[in-house]
């Protein structure tokens, strides 16, 4: 294995120790409750792999379960997956092993929160972009552990996330620059999350740019629906009944914008020539389809949260809440107003 240590990380240790990384982290710094016989057998692992621990990974204190608690309210998605992803990578090379829990309907969530105070044996709890309710608030500062909300803003504990209206402003702004006045929106709300402030900021932001360009919101242009391509498909129906339809639609996220793009297309019309339509997050669909869209790098976010676990872990000074940046990028789905 000479020459490749370098390409070992501690999860090939545990794989081939058959352990959890936490458990490889203690054994390897000769921390307490790892049993002789399994600390024998990750040393000899790791000599056979040539492994050198990290000095993240060194810098786990005494006394701390080497274990994370993440909460996710969905895993299929592409927004969730992607922030699970980064916050896995930083608290495994920090070592700490990965506790998920995914709290996907109302009953699950209630279930979760329920059982949360005995599950102590954990260092610290992040919660995946879903809003957190006072008394499930209660519930986790039963525990005494760390708490960080990764994707979003929660309560009063450290977080990262991205502003949801200035990401608004920006693309309803690039309409109005265009030279588009009747524009369109198309909020997406999940119904298992209703009091998630995205949903809010991204509509707030609709609001302002409007209203910095002087612009009188219409109500008619405005559509309500559950996330979804399908759901943002039947608004852009609604929208286009309309005696006098938008020129432009801003969608809440890429998922609905492609839903209307489908509609628009199918009732025989052209995007962006008769229709332009923008949306939010830059999703990998939204580059393959050419959609113009707001960009925020979700993974670097959950990079940083779990970053931010690992420093107050370990007692160090860290970073409270970051606020990621968010930047337009111009595709082929908007260009000025042919009406």
């Amino acid at each position: 294995m000479t020459g490749t240590a370098s390409k070992v990380n501690m999860a090939d240790v545990a794989r081939l120790a058959g352990v959890g990384m936490g458990t490889v982290s203690r054994a390897l710094n000769n921390s307490p409750g790892v049993a002789e016989a399994t600390r024998k057998r990750v040393l000899e692992v790791a000599e056979q792999l040539a492994y050198v621990v990290s000095p993240e990974a060194s810098k786990l204190r005494p006394g701390t379960t080497g274990r994370v608690a993440v909460v996710v309210p969905h895993i299929a998605r592409w927004f969730f997956a992607e922030m699970l992803e980064g916050v896995e990578a930083a608290l495994r090379e920090a070592g700490l092993d990965v506790l998920l829990y995914h709290v996907g309907g109302a009953e699950d969530r209630r279930e979760f929160f329920q059982r949360l105070p005995a599950r102590r044996k954990v260092d610290a709890v992040v919660a995946v972009a879903f809003p957190v309710t006072a008394a499930e608030q209660q519930r986790l500062e039963l525990m005494g552990v760390h708490i960080v909300a990764s994707g979003g803003q929660m309560a009063s504990y450290p977080y990262v996330c991205i502003d949801d209206a200035e990401a608004a402003r920006k693309a309803v702004g690039h309409l109005i620059f265009l030279g588009h006045r009747r524009i369109g929106m198309i909020a997406a709300v999940d119904p298992d999350e209703p009091g998630w402030p995205a949903t809010l900021g991204r509509s707030e932001g609709y609001y302002q740019a409007l209203a910095s360009a002087g612009l009188v919101p219409e109500p008619e242009l405005v559509r309500t629906v559950n996330w979804g391509g399908n759901e943002g498909a039947e608004a852009m129906s609604q929208l286009l009944a309309l005696p006098a339809p938008p020129t432009a639609v801003y969608a809440h996220s890429d998922e609905v914008a492609l839903g209307a793009i489908r509609t628009i297309r199918r009732a025989g019309l052209r995007v962006p020539e008769d229709i332009s339509v923008i949306g939010i997050d830059d999703h990998p669909l939204a580059e393959l389809t050419d959609l113009t869209t707001v960009h925020q790098s979700v993974r670097d976010q959950g990079l940083r949260a779990g970053r931010m676990v690992v420093a107050l872990i370990n007692g160090r000074e860290a970073e409270l809440s970051f606020t990621a940046p968010t930047e337009l990028v111009i595709r082929r789905t908007t260009a000025p107003p042919s009406r």
